[in-house]
């Protein structure tokens, strides 16, 4: 075999290699099983049109079409001509496979099954990446290079995957692209002789040991790239839950036996989801309570606040129990019913999380279900939704007493410190006005019902869908000063609030009471999707308030008995609240403290609604941008920062010995000369100091200290350079720390701009870069003559 065509192979096997990262993402290896073959005839055609030979860009050329061809032959055989050749269907096909592999990308849970949109992104994003390092290392001779499409490869399949065995597949990863190097490293030598030979021995026996100066330079670009595959993945942003994990309702969920959650906020995007006319019934319902107003069903708890919005923490998943644990912070003194309820979901309705009365003690549900404990919620594994499901849900009707309320002792120190954090970007006006509104309070569940009360009805607030509040930080604090929001502003709010004051706090999503109907079920519609605080009080555990004005129904335990009080009567037990529930639709826009500040409300939360694909494609879109831009960032800033600790260095301390002085002053008089570079006076090397401290001075136009500075430090470096015994001058450093003060004080602003964020004198770190670069090739070229065969040497 050829050593081209040994680097051929070598550069499919490390594709090869490098794809393997990718299996832990989907369900099924077959993909890789086609794959291969596929790669296989991609190299073959390559090499093929090497042999002829047929140039470079016709060799590239040849593989790209048989790719497409390949790819035709795999995804799209159908709609192709002759089976064989793409057409314009077949195009149409690719296109209506990527797009559904950007909605399954969204759709699925890692690990996702293997669709068809899956499995072409699959392979074809491999048959690319192979035909790049193909090219790179086979056509253009050039393996190095190769290894930025692979390192990619695996970095993609680094950052999406959750799994332990991330490092098995970065080591197999790497070892395919050390395979390749060596392999163009035999290539190469092999032109000049024996590889790796050695040089003719000296007598003795003793070798001269150049021929290691290729295997010590292998050594270290393995080490350096080994080094770079392991740096890149830490840079790049994890990604949770879903394949891409949009801005959506997403989860991870694992085998079965244990796993993850992670999921985002699911209120962030929901104005072009559900900012509709069309309120569509969702769920039906049919309950044994007769008491429809506390029957609110709870999707998920938003338990992480980072100032800006609410979102679910990562937690553990596990298969769902017989019989549901008691809900945390539940005593036994606390009255409780049972209810049972039959909840049936429209064929329309396509949820991640299972909608539930809370508490749950026992659910029946068909299909792939799993059960986190911490929010006691139930999340669909694998791709398993709400659609079309009927199920059954036994829950707890906790009646807790004002007075149990007033009376719970503090909740653990664990529970505590995780749901009372609150940013320290959170503005100090919302703390303050929590304190101001709960004053003389006994108790946090005195302060609860007061801040309850305040948004609800005595602090003059208004329902409005169509408030603009703000963004970021000051969004809740704008919200406090206008006054104006709806059910999310009021929630997130609450809650955060309560957390200032010591109380645990989360909000929680899902819908409020629905609309009893004729037959005795009760339907609930889109626009009956809300979200609500719940605090924590040990005894009783996470309870339900309603601050949010005109919507949902208030706790009767928060209700008051006493006319003129906002405080319900502590010592009776809680009465039953109005039957009927809020038959009035949320008529305005949703309501998210999100990333794009205040979305449309009136709707369900994106929680509620059927994904929409288009989100998957652009889960990308925010990674890759922040990567970007941090990468401009760091390219902008490069020379800024090189300037400054080049000056560091040469300004800094020194030996105190005569050849350390003599160091100090060569570098001080270097520093002053690129300085005065960076702000357009170009050095002229053919000058004496002397002559080119005045010619610094005449064009900068420096003052009178400046300019004596100058002379100073010429004169320090003409003693180092002329004298027979050179005098050690002292402040240099201070001296060219005078120069640089004075060239800034006479230059143009954008003069100074430039010499701080772009200075010329930067090239100088180019130049070094290249004269490394030709002082490594002068070695390799002198390594060549001990690698050649030496005449009459026999083998």
């Amino acid at each position: 075999m050829s050593g081209r065509a040994r680097l051929a192979l070598c550069a499919a096997a490390a594709t090869l290699m490098a794809s393997c990262a990718l299996l832990p993402l989907v369900s099924e290896p077959t993909w890789l099983l086609q794959l291969v073959p596929l790669v296989a005839v991609q190299a073959g055609v390559g090499a093929a049109a090497r042999r002829v030979p047929l140039g470079r860009a016709p060799t590239v050329l040849a593989q790209a079409l048989a790719t497409l061809v390949l790819l035709t032959l795999v995804c799209a055989r159908r709609q192709a001509i002759a089976g064989l050749v793409p057409g314009p269907e077949a195009f149409r096909h690719f296109a209506h496979l990527l797009q559904q592999g950007g909605d399954d990308i969204g759709r699925y849970a890692i690990p996702a099954p293997l669709t068809d949109g899956i499995k072409l992104m699959l392979i074809g994003g491999v048959l690319v990446i192979g035909l790049l390092v193909d090219t790179l290392a086979v056509t253009f001779r050039s393996a190095a290079p190769a290894g930025l499409p692979l390192l990619a490869l695996y970095s993609v399949a680094a950052g999406l995957s959750e799994g332990g065995a991330d490092w098995l597949w970065f080591l197999v990863a790497a070892a395919g692209y050390l395979m390749l190097l060596l392999a163009e490293g035999r290539d190469r030598f092999a032109q000049w002789g024996r590889v790796f030979g050695g040089a003719p021995r000296a007598p003795g026996g003793s070798g001269t040991g150049g021929a290691l100066g290729p295997v010590r330079t292998g050594r270290r670009i393995g080490v350096l790239a080994l080094g770079v595959a392991l740096v890149v993945p830490l840079a790049l942003p994890a990604m949770h839950g879903g394949l891409l994990d949009a801005a959506r309702d997403r989860v991870g969920a694992g085998n079965g036996d244990g796993g993850t959650i992670s999921a985002v906020n699911p209120l962030v995007s929901l104005r072009d989801n559900l900012n509709t006319d069309d309120d569509r019934q969702v769920l039906s319902l049919r309950t044994s309570d007769g008491d429809l107003s506390g029957l609110y069903l709870r999707i998920v708890s938003l338990d992480e606040f980072d100032g800006t919005t609410w979102k679910p923490a990562q937690r553990h998943v596990v298969g769902v129990p017989d019989r549901l644990p008691t809900p945390a912070g539940l005593g036994p003194d606390v009255r409780r019913g049972t209810v049972r309820t039959t909840v049936t979901a429209a064929d329309t309705y396509a949820q991640d999380w299972l909608p539930m009365p809370y508490p749950p003690s026992e659910v029946k549900a068909g299909g792939r279900w799993r059960y986190e404990p911490v929010g006691m919620t139930l999340v669909g594994d694998h791709g398993q939704t709400t659609r079309g499901e009927t199920y059954e849900v036994t829950s707890l009707d906790v009646e807790p007493t004002a007075r149990q309320l007033a009376a719970a002792p503090q909740p653990p120190a664990a529970l505590r410190a995780e749901y009372t954090k609150v940013p320290s970007a959170l503005p100090e006006v919302v703390a303050r006005t929590a304190r101001e509104i709960t004053a003389g309070s006994s108790s946090h569940y005195e302060e609860a019902v007061k801040l309850q009360d305040w948004f609800a009805v005595t602090g003059g607030f208004q329902y409005d869908t169509r408030v603009e509040v703000g963004r970021g930080p000051g969004a809740i604090a704008n919200f406090l000063e206008k006054k104006q929001g709806f059910c999310v502003h009021f929630s997130f709010a609450m809650a955060a609030m309560a957390r200032t004051l010591g109380i645990p706090a989360r909000v929680a999503v899902g819908f409020a009471p629905g609309t009893p109907q004729a037959d005795g079920t009760v339907a609930v519609s889109q626009r009956d999707a809300h979200a609500w605080p719940e605090l924590y009080f040990e005894g009783v555990g996470w309870t339900r308030f309603e601050p949010t004005p005109t919507r949902g129904t208030t706790p009767s335990y928060t209700q008051s008995d006493t006319p003129g009080s906002s405080l319900p009567d502590e010592v009776l037990p809680s009465k039953g609240a109005s039957s009927a529930p809020s038959a009035a639709a949320s008529p305005g826009e949703s309501c998210a403290f999100g990333p794009h500040g205040a979305t449309p409300c009136d709707s369900p939360s994106a929680a509620v609604v059927a994904p929409d694909g288009r989100a998957g494609a652009q889960g990308w879109a925010w990674p890759l941008t922040a990567l970007g831009a941090l990468l401009v960032l760091a390219a902008s800033l490069a020379p800024l920062l090189w300037r400054r600790r080049t000056r560091a260095r040469r300004l800094g301390g020194h030996a105190r010995t005569e050849q350390g002085a003599a160091a100090h002053t060569l570098a001080a008089w270097q520093e002053l000369t690129d300085s005065a570079w960076d702000h357009g006076i170009v050095p002229d090397e053919s000058l004496t100091p002397r002559k080119a401290a005045a010619r610094i001075v005449r064009l900068g136009g420096l003052d009178p200290a400046a300019g004596a500075a100058v002379h100073r430090v010429a004169d320090a470096v003409e003693q180092v350079l002329y004298a027979p015994r050179p005098r050690p001058a002292a402040g240099a450093a201070e001296d060219v720390r005078r120069v640089i003060e004075g060239l800034r004080a006479v230059a143009g602003a954008g003069t100074r701009l430039r010499a701080l964020f772009l200075p010329r004198s930067s090239v100088r770190a180019w130049r070094a870069v290249a004269a490394r670069w030709s002082a490594l090739g002068a070695r390799a070229a002198a390594v060549r003559p001990a690698l050649r065969r030496p005449d009459g040497q026999r083998g």
